[in-house]
């Protein structure tokens, strides 16, 4: 499986033939959370490429469109792409807008993890808001955030570029309430300009939990060195100001979410702590916002962009998806299980 697919765990538990049969598999298994699926980029480039380090020609582009027209028609909120990534990155403008054109009939969004978060940020953002004009539909930028030392304090630009282009499209973005980032371990990132956290190596598994300065340190090799014994591996990055986390967080459209994998061995804190630390320390300690609005950017905000009916409010009617908590209480330790809180999930 290409990366970042690989990261799921074993290939046999996430594959599904069709969204309606994974709609099925959901319904068996009762979570206790509300689930929707997007369709991605990557995983139409695997059912019809046989090679994913180039563009996709009109042929392979016409059988991808097939497959997502199908899925959008079994309930698929949208499609989504991970351009920065490798199995992705080969991918033109010109093949994900013809992707995009499908999506208007089905009401889908267009969501993107940009080709860069880096320097060529502004760039990235244009081609993600050209897409979803071509397609005639909204856009969501994914976990937005200005990586990368160089880039600290650019949200001032970001943010302006929205408000820009949302006089002219549908834009939302959503991010995690975290200044790292986490992934696999990636050769092109590997810096000095800030701490890389290992959290799992196939070739040196002992190794996780420190960071890549400290396994240089011990083994006196360079940086790159280090990260070349250790692949493949998964790293937590320090790469993100506070300041332009919170000028994020804040911004009117931004949704709030988790993002990260369950079978990690040492995962990201955002996994399970990433709403216990908007209500605690974000708003009530650090009161970046009121109460009301930390709930409804992890609420009513999302279920209303991707038109998840009946969900998101407390409005009669509607399903009473409630997790009742002691604000006092919300903890900072992501992995402990919590006493403080009941959850029902009832319609009247």
């Amino acid at each position: 499986m290409p990366d970042p697919m690989n990261l799921l765990g074993e290939q046999q538990h996430f594959i599904y033939p069709t969204v309606e049969a994974y709609a099925h598999a959901v319904e068996a298994a009762r979570p206790s959370l509300n689930v929707g699926t997007l369709i991605g980029h990557t995983a139409l480039r695997n059912n019809h490429m046989d090679d994913l380090f180039r563009p996709a020609n009109e042929t392979e582009i016409a059988g991808m469109r097939v497959q997502l027209r199908d899925a959008l028609r079994q309930g698929a909120l949208g499609l989504s792409t991970g351009l920065a990534y490798a199995s992705a990155f080969q991918s033109t403008t010109e093949e994900v807008m013809a992707l995009a054109e499908e999506l208007a009939a089905g009401k889908g969004v267009y969501t993107t993890h940009l080709r860069s978060e880096f320097e060529p940020i502004l760039e990235a953002l244009d081609e993600a808001f050209r897409i979803g004009r071509h397609g005639n539909v909204p856009v969501v930028v994914s976990h937005h955030k200005c990586a990368g030392a160089k880039n600290w304090g650019r949200t001032k630009e970001t943010l302006a570029f929205f408000d820009e282009m949302r006089q002219q499209q549908d834009i939302a973005c959503d991010c995690y309430p975290y200044s790292a980032s986490s992934s696999t371990l990636d050769m092109k990132q590997v810096t000095d300009e800030f701490d890389i956290v290992i959290t799992w190596s196939e070739a040196q598994p002992e190794q996780a939990g420190k960071t890549l300065q400290q396994i240089a340190d011990e083994w006196q090799v360079s940086l790159h060195d280090a990260a070349a014994r250790l692949m493949p591996a998964g790293a937590i990055y320090h790469n993100m100001d506070e300041q332009d986390v919170r000028r994020v967080m804040r911004y009117p459209v931004t949704m709030i979410g988790s993002d990260g994998l369950p079978n990690d061995p040492m995962p990201h804190p955002r996994l399970w702590g990433a709403f216990p630390r908007v209500l605690g320390h974000y708003s009530r300690d650090e009161q970046l916002f009121p109460l009301t609005t930390a709930v409804h950017k992890m609420t009513g905000l999302s279920a209303a962009r991707f038109q998840l009916a009946d969900r998101g409010l407390v409005k009669i009617g509607y399903f009473a998806d409630w997790c009742c908590l002691t604000r006092r209480r919300c903890a900072m330790s992501p992995v402990s299980p919590t006493r403080n809180d009941r959850r029902t999930a009832l319609r009247r």
